[in-house]
């Protein structure tokens, strides 16, 4: 086809005799004559347009044959007709590979998946083999195709390796097109497929639509079926009787094969992978967000009475007015966060800390926010104010609890025993308690109840009288247990 494009360009546009044409192109007379003739019955006329040119604008956003057609006959007045332009087009593609035959815009889809075969490397200190999972992704306009191997097809891998892949790429595509794993669809539906809540935060993240494939149709991907297997073919393949001693190794070996892919030329078109790349498809990348994706776990919880929630063994409060609802937790390397119908209600620095507990103020209620206000020196500060026998009742209360918060409130009733019948009484009341050794709130509210605080104060009770010795009396030793037959004690 070259050379037919040859003798007519040099008929046609510079005007040479066949004799001419036979002598720069070294071929017979009589063959030029017949190809001239030949081209003719054929209808093929000059200029012949560029079908790379059109099947490569053709992948661009909006780009038609009409449009095309259009701009070559604005350049060439007397090329061919759009019927013509058309033919020939639909000849020219006819021969490719029925993957190239799609036509993918520039920039909209990216196709995903995992190897079938699986490369191994060994551990160098235990000698152990290893398996590593290879992950492809291929942009469709381009071919352009990332390849890199991971140590399982976990979420965590899944979700590293569309970070990678889009770091590869330097932007991400508008559309993924993945299978259906687990990973990327939790309920698999030809209408609504459940997309993996980690997955769809992922893509947010990106600015990017999921848009599965049906299961058991392959043909919804062909662009990853043909790059696996040529990722098996041009990687798995070439790596084969190669020995690794760690993953990073690995995949250093694996990057190589993968840029010598991009940059390996078609066969039945021009240019390669990167070439279109670089021309067709990056400038129409979604450009990457400046902060990296970090992997958030996601997870249900029902909201305790206390109004927290269990993580991991660890508590971690949300507003109280959300008690005994259904929270969506998400978990990251470092935060937690709490979301009710969308909306995030809490957020806390991730703990480890086994049955601990973490707590906003703002989220208790009222009550509790004033109740946990106080503390043991700033409770005996308030009785103290009221009076001496006020604060030695108040330190009498919390030093007969176990822990101190479980005198609180009996604190802060006396508290309101002072609002309500004024401190002086208290006072008095406090006195009296401490006299009598019953303190504590109900015995001071009954005091003051019963108006025993407006009564003269109790006699002192008068002090123990000391024991005078006696001959009856056997005192401590006494009572000790007499030792056993036969021990030295009772030998001596």
């Amino acid at each position: 086809m070259r050379r037919v494009a040859e003798l007519l360009r040099l008929k046609v546009e510079a005007g040479l005799t066949n004799r001419q044409i036979a002598r720069s192109c070294g071929i017979g007379r009589a063959t030029v004559a017949d190809y001239l003739d030949r081209a003719q019955r054929a209808g093929l006329g000059w200029p012949l347009p560029d079908m790379d040119y059109v099947h490569t604008q053709l992948r661009r956003p909006h780009v038609t044959l009409q449009l095309v057609w259009e701009e070559y006959r604005s350049a060439h007045p007397d090329g061919y007709a759009y019927t013509q332009f058309c033919e020939y087009y639909k000849r020219w593609r006819a021969p490719l590979e029925v993957t190239l035959r799609q036509t993918h815009t520039a920039g909209d889809k990216t196709f995903l998946d995992w190897a079938g075969d699986t490369l191994h490397w060994v551990d160098p200190d235990t000698g152990e083999l290893l398996l590593a999972y290879l992950f492809v992704a291929v942009l469709g306009a381009s071919n352009y195709t990332f390849a890199q191997a991971y140590p399982d097809q976990q979420l965590a891998r899944w979700i590293d390796a569309h970070v990678d892949a889009c770091e590869y790429f330097a932007g991400a595509s508008r559309i993924w097109v993945p299978d259906n794993p687990l990973t990327a669809v939790t309920k698999p539906c030809y209408y609504e497929p459940t997309i993996n809540a980690s997955y769809q935060e992922l893509a947010d993240h990106y600015g990017t639509a999921i848009l599965p494939a049906r299961v058991a149709h392959p043909r919804d991907k062909p662009k990853v079926e043909s790059a696996v297997l040529v990722a098996e073919r041009q990687i798995l393949a070439r790596l084969r009787d190669q020995t690794f001693f760690s993953l990073a190794e690995l995949n250093a070996a694996v990057r190589r094969s993968c840029e010598a892919l991009n940059e390996r030329p078609f066969k039945k078109l021009r240019g390669c992978r990167r070439l279109l790349f670089e021309e067709l498809e990056r400038p129409l990348l979604h450009p990457l967000p400046v902060q990296r994706y970090e992997l958030g776990e996601w997870r249900r919880a029902k909201v305790n009475i206390d109004y927290h929630v269990q993580v991991d063994w660890h508590f971690y409060s949300v507003p109280y007015t959300l008690t005994g609802q259904e929270v969506e937790v998400r978990l990251a390397a470092h935060t937690v966060e709490l979301f009710h119908r969308g909306r995030r209600v809490a957020a806390h620095v991730r703990s480890s800390a086994r049955a601990g507990f973490t707590t906003e103020a703002a989220h208790r209620p009222k009550a509790h926010q004033k109740h946990l206000e106080w503390s043991p020196g700033r409770l005996v500060d308030w009785a103290a104010s009221v009076g001496p026998q006020c604060g030695a009742a108040g330190r009498a209360i919390l030093e007969s609890k176990p822990h101190p918060e479980q005198g609180y409130r009996a604190c802060l009733g006396l508290m309101r025993l002072g609002r309500d019948y004024g401190t002086a009484r208290l006072e008095t009341a406090c006195q009296r308690a401490l006299a009598l050794d019953i303190c504590g709130y109900r015995s001071i509210h009954q005091i003051l109840k019963a108006k025993l605080d407006q009564q003269p104060p109790p006699a002192p009770r008068p002090a123990p009288r000391p024991v005078t010795p006696h001959a009856n009396i056997r005192g401590q030793g006494y009572y000790q247990t007499a030792p056993a037959p036969g021990s030295p004690e009772a030998s001596s």
